[in-house]
């Protein structure tokens, strides 16, 4: 489990084809200080498994399952990433319950800058409309927001300078595809209706 707040950015070493999946070698710093082999680690809001250390680098590996959700498989040498180690039960939960299991990915629309902060429209599947509610939290590559504006199959959020400088949201641009994990709680409570009817 984890929380959205991203912790470092991590740059993508190496991209090795395995099957129709890839192992997934990236360089970091902070997050390395207590990760081990097994671990668990959102890499752009995806839960992946740490499977190799070695001095300033981590493997992880994105099955074809995990490619087929995400944006992993489009992740060039040399890009940037997010990353943020599995939460830790004496931690503060600053953003929401994230469980690094993305749900689609969306499409960015527009990315407008104002005056202290950008404000980033996302398009999304149309299925997924009932787990978005106005200043309701979506996780994106693996960064806790709220929902700023919804309408139809598209929402906005404002991202505030620190979270622009801190995570890839500055990299990103019209068109690029980001990871969308919608919150946990309303997936919960939809089951729950249904199962009543």
């Amino acid at each position: 489990m984890f929380t959205g707040l991203v912790e470092e950015i991590g740059k993508l070493e190496n991209k090795i084809s395995e099957g129709l999946g890839y192992r997934l070698i990236i360089s970091a710093s902070k997050v390395l200080d207590d990760l081990e082999i097994g671990s668990s680690i959102s890499v752009n809001g995806t839960c992946l498994t740490v499977v190799k250390l070695e001095k300033n680098t981590f493997s992880v590996e994105a099955i074809e399952e995990t490619l087929k959700k995400t944006n992993l498989g489009e992740l060039k040498t040399g890009g940037k990433v997010n990353l943020e180690r599995s939460l830790k039960v004496d931690a503060r939960l600053g953003g929401h319950f994230v469980l690094g299991h993305v749900d689609t990915t969306g499409e960015i629309l527009d990315v407008k800058e104002l005056s202290n902060s950008h404000f980033v429209k996302i398009s999304f599947p149309e299925k997924f409309r009932q787990y978005l509610i106005y200043v309701g939290s979506v996780a994106i590559d693996g960064v806790s927001m709220t929902v700023a504006e919804l309408s139809g199959n598209t929402f906005s959020v404002g991202v505030i300078p620190h979270t622009w400088e801190e995570t890839i949201f500055s990299t990103r641009k019209e068109g690029d595809m980001v990871n969308l994990e919608f919150d946990v709680l309303g997936k919960y409570v939809e089951r729950i209706m249904n199962e009543k009817d």
